[in-house]
Order: C-alpha cells, then structure tokens, then sequence
C-alpha cells in the first residue's frame, strides 16, 4: 500500500456500512476536538492489503462518551468495558471499538497488567510485536499521518516479527504463542533476536493460567491452517511447553491437514483429540487441570483413551455393523472423527467414517409405538427388541417394515 493515501486504502477495504460508520465517529470526534486513531492490527492488515481490515480505534480521552453518543447516532448497542476504558458500538451491519489509550505494567511475569490511562505513545509501546504498534491518526488536523514509532512498516516489508524490548515474553509468554500464531497466518518469520529470546524464556509459559492458555491455544485450532501452526510451535517447543500430553505425531499432522477444507463439529475437541491422541488417562487429567479444560474436552480425551483400546476389536474384518455401532456409539464423536482422520489401516478409518456419516443415525423402521399395537408393553424387554432390530437393519437382515414384522413375530415365538 502507498504511505501516500492510507485514508483512502481504508475506505476501499470498509464495507458501505463501516464507511457510513467511520464518517459518523470521525465527524462526532472531530467536533469534540478529540483525535481518533486506527491501531494495532487494524493498521498492519491495511499497510499488508488485506481483503478486510477492522475497526479498532484508540482516543487520548474517555473513549465511553464517545461510544455513547456513536450508538445513538447510529441506532447501534454500546457494550462498556469501564475497568479497561473500552466500548464497543454493534449494529446490524458493523461493529466498532473505541478504547482509550493506555500503558501497563506487569506486577511479576504471568501477571494479568496494571493498566492507567497514557498517552497514544505509550499506548504503543504497551503492544506485542513492531507491527502491532503503529497508529494511523483519522481526524483533522493531520488525518492521514502514521505513528510508527517502533518501525512497524520496516519489518512489515522484510515480513518480521520483532518484540518491542527484551523482557516482552517474560512480561506475558502468551505473546509468544500469538508470535507463531501470526508467523503462520501473515507469512512472516521472527526476527534472530526474537528467536532467541523465544528460546531463553520459553519456561515463561509456566507462569500463564491455565484458563488462558487453553484460550491461546483453541485460537491456534481455528486458524486457517492449524496443521501448521501446530507443526510449528512443535518446532519450536512451545507445545511440549504447554504441555508434554500435546503431541503432533505425523498422522494427526496429515489427519488435520485432510479436514482443512471441512472441518467436523466440534472441531476443537477434535484437534485436542488429535494431538493428546497417544495420551494415557493420567496424562489426560494432567493436560485437563493444566489447561483448566472444559468437561466436554476431557470427555472427549479420555473416550479417545477408551477407543485406543477398542481398535483390536475394530480391526476385525468379519466384524458387522451393528457390533461396530454398539462399540462406538457410547464415545464422544470428537474421538471417533479423530480416528476417522488418522487411522493408518483402510478398514477402520472406513469402519469410523461409516459411524459418523451413515450408520448412528440408522433406525428401526418400527416405533417403540407400533411395537406397543404388537401387545408389548414398555419396559426392558421392548428396548431390547428395538435395539434387535436397529442390528438387524445395521446388518441388512432387513430391508423394509415387513421384513421387522416378520423378524418381531419371529422372536415372540
């Protein structure tokens, strides 16, 4: 992008309706006398050309006010943040956020920060990595003008990530998950000194909650290509930092790979399925505390264990549907798609793949109404009936209605 016309690259990449939005705040803002900025990533992904930029926008002052009145002149929902000084302004067609400018300081490493309100400059010098922490003013007088004050654009065109100074990812090691995370996603590569200080404080990670840890991590699963990201924060020992259960072998990197384009629901416990997939229940317990995990994906781990157990069986070739469904069906789907993404032998990733897409969802053509007109009444005896003909239809030892009729007044006899 020109440096000449940022303004106008910004308006071409808004949608009518975030266009509509910025003259609304710049025109509220400019007869306050107050200056608006465009910050962070908002003026990286705009320098970089990307398909859309968002609206993250910075003021010296109390951003609230601002918001408030933005949400009246648009017809829009305000959302306040008043401990941060943050607001958000949604309508049917945009969303916007306003903060206020703001420094932090981390009390010790792993600390949530300490925010004050600061000037823009500090504002900037608060941020991740140089090309996080440029501004773009949007008000007269000056509007155009880039704040840049780390050499953000520099190490956009040599496409580097760089930390502001040297105690970055001691002052918060998540930085250096989002540092893999936008390697990937910008095609960038850290810079030598970022690299090694990545190295010598990776042990930082200990100091992170668990909580957000595992938020970093489930914004690795939906990023457009998680087989990468992972393979690379293999590389560079940041999963077996998380923790040592997380482990990207081939066939889960080539499992991910394959359900890029459409992933299965639910897609996180399916990568957590993938990656912990050699996992023991002890270790899966360790890996559920340390990431405070939620019920659903520790289910869905320690099903993955009970499904490991599972696969002699599975692999049997004579064995028939019904036995395949009566195995599987009890286990978290996220475990069953994860096998059927990685498995090795033709036979049991088409055994997995059948479940999922074709027979868990097969019926009885027979109610347990219609078996009650047979004189049977509710209880165990006609659950047992019903499941007998769910396996003979699983089977193919029936075909339609009658064939269940003739199988019911078989068994009765």
């Amino acid at each position: 992008m020109s440096t000449s016309a940022p303004l106008s690259a910004l308006r071409a990449r808004l949608s009518a309706p975030n266009q509509a939005l910025l003259d609304t705040v710049t025109r509220l803002a400019e007869s306050r006398k107050i200056a608006l900025y465009l910050v962070g990533g908002a003026v990286r992904d705009l320098f970089l050309e990307r398909e859309q930029v968002d609206l993250d926008i910075a003021v010296e002052v109390d951003a609230i006010e601002l918001a408030q009145a933005l949400a009246q002149a648009t017809d829009g929902r305000v959302v306040i943040h008043p401990s941060f000084g943050t607001a958000s302004v949604k309508g049917a067609l945009f969303t916007i956020d306003l903060a206020q400018t703001r420094a932090e300081e981390y009390p010790h490493p792993g600390s949530l920060p300490v925010v004050r309100p600061a000037p823009l400059e500090d504002d900037l010098a608060r941020r991740d990595f140089t090309v996080n922490a440029m501004a773009l003013r949007l008000t007269q007088p000056a509007a155009g003008k880039l704040i840049d004050p780390f050499g953000g654009t520099k190490d956009i065109e040599q496409r580097a990530i760089r930390v502001l100074h040297d105690r970055s990812f001691q002052d918060d090691a998540t930085r250096m998950l989002r540092a893999a995370r936008y390697e990937v996603r910008l095609s960038f590569e850290m810079e030598p000194g970022t690299a090694r200080l990545l190295e010598r404080d990776r042990a930082y990670l200990d100091t992170i909650s668990g909580a957000r840890l595992r938020r970093e991590l489930l914004l690795m699963l939906y990023e457009d290509s998680p087989h990468l990201l992972l393979a690379r924060c293999r590389e560079l020992g940041l999963l077996r930092a998380l923790h040592p259960a997380l482990k990207l072998d081939a066939q889960s990197e080539q499992a991910l790979l394959r359900a890029q384009d459409k992933r299965p629901v639910p897609w996180d416990e399916v990568c957590l399925c993938l990656l912990s997939w050699a996992s023991s229940n002890e270790e899966v317990d360790s890996l559920t505390e340390r990431l405070s995990l939620s019920r659903r994906h520790q289910r869905a781990l320690h099903d993955t264990v009970k499904l490991r157990s599972l696969l002699p069986a599975l692999e049997k070739p004579d064995l028939p549907a019904s036995a395949v469904v009566e195995m599987l069906e009890p286990l978290s789907i996220a475990a069953i798609w994860a096998l059927s993404l990685r498995a090795e032998k033709a036979l049991l990733g088409e055994r997995a793949d059948r479940f999922l897409r074709e027979w868990r969802h097969v019926r009885p053509f027979l109610s347990g109404r219609a078996l009650r007109r047979f004189g049977l009444s509710e209880g165990p005896a006609l659950g047992n009936l019903l499941r007998r003909l769910r396996a003979a239809r699983l089977d193919g030892q029936t075909q339609r209605r009658e064939d269940e009729i003739a199988l019911v007044e078989k068994l009765r006899r």
